[in-house]
């Protein structure tokens, strides 16, 4: 086994997928296919808005036509995206579509990594190929980890290697996961654990198997973290993926990519992806005055912005002008936001 390397945020590996590189990079959009599944597994962390109904997003963002997803993937600068679901091979032609609709705007570097549950055959192999996949993970539920090489999951993983398609398997840090790292290092393929976390509706089924939250900090399951530990050191090219990863680098490091290619001139970009600027509110009478003391102190007109809900302008200059401004009965604020058009506001500064 190669020398395991840890970072920040508790993850740790040997070895590293070109689509877990990119997901590091915060440069992964996260298509996400369908909700629907023909699994049931209890550690599911789906949410209710998903779980269950065919519906498709690209990260966030609802797609009902293609543009959705390509400006979605725009915004972000994205090098490549995660087909995700539910199950997405239970909407295969959807998901030939959108690969083949990612290569042609974005090329054939666009990096494209599928997961399933399932263990497609050869011609669904060879569809995906053709359409131009990159990599395939697969999810074999619980109840396969201790007879792999027995399974249709054994069959699927050498065709998908034959083809030249970079495979590997994806499963929570759960026990018997040691049983798939010396499957995973035997068939010469990948494995990635993910730490096990709570969700609003996986809590029940996590419990009644026994597992508890590692603190009141965490998402975590106690427990899960050794396990991973132990699968890592049955296997050879391994990853474990902490519960910290997702907000503090994945999340964090695709903001930034967002707020770089969104933020306005008078935007200041945080360095957790959110952008800062100041607000001034009134009405027709006072915003009327606000606009004419910018005019007057010649703030260049790229530094502040009027809309309906009032005056967006760079947060320093608000600062050297609340005086006037707050005389004249403008209410005045600095707000923090999610880089997204009407994005979640963080936190709101009244001045």
């Amino acid at each position: 086994m190669k020398k395991l390397t840890e970072d920040e945020t508790g993850s740790f590996q040997s070895y590293l997928s070109e689509g877990c590189s990119l997901c590091q990079q915060g440069a992964k959009l996260v298509l996400f296919i369908t909700g629907l599944c023909s699994r049931n597994c209890f550690y599911c962390p789906l949410s209710e808005e998903r779980k269950g109904k065919d519906l498709i997003f690209a990260n966030e963002k609802a797609v009902e036509a293609d543009s959705d997803l390509l400006e979605e993937a725009k915004l972000m600068d994205a090098l490549g995206t995660g087909i995700t679901g539910g199950e997405p091979l239970l909407k295969v032609e959807r998901v030939l579509y959108y690969i083949r609709l990612l290569k042609a705007t974005f090329g054939k570097e666009h990096h494209i990594h599928l997961y399933t549950s399932l263990a497609p055959d050869r011609k669904t192999l060879l569809a995906l190929d053709k359409a131009g996949l990159d990599e395939l993970r697969f999810h074999p539920p619980q109840k396969y980890w201790g007879n792999l090489e027995k399974s249709s999951y054994a069959f699927s993983i050498q065709e998908a290697l034959d083809l030249g398609i970079r495979t590997g398997i994806e499963i929570p840090a759960l026990p018997g996961a040691e049983n798939v790292a010396l499957f995973a290092a035997k068939a010469k393929i990948f494995l990635n654990l993910n730490e096990l976390e709570f969700s609003e509706t996986n809590a029940k089924g996590l419990n009644a198997k026994g597992f508890s939250l590692e603190s009141d900090l965490s998402n975590a399951a106690a427990g899960s973290r050794k396990i991973g530990e132990l699968a890592c050191k049955a296997g050879k090219k391994v990853h474990f993926c902490s519960s910290n990863y997702k907000d503090a680098v994945q999340l964090r490091k695709r903001l930034l990519r967002i707020a770089e290619n969104t933020a306005r001139e008078f935007d200041e970009v945080t360095e957790d992806g959110t952008l800062i600027y100041g607000l001034i509110k009134g009405g027709i009478r006072e915003l009327k005055f606000a606009c004419e003391l910018l005019k007057a102190q010649a703030v260049p007109a790229k530094l502040f912005e009027a809309k309906e809900t009032g005056i967006e302008i760079a947060w320093w200059i608000l600062e050297e002008l609340q005086t006037p401004l707050k005389n004249s009965g403008t209410s005045l604020s600095i707000i923090e936001r999610y880089p997204f058009k009407d994005g979640l506001i963080v936190e709101v500064f009244p001045l």
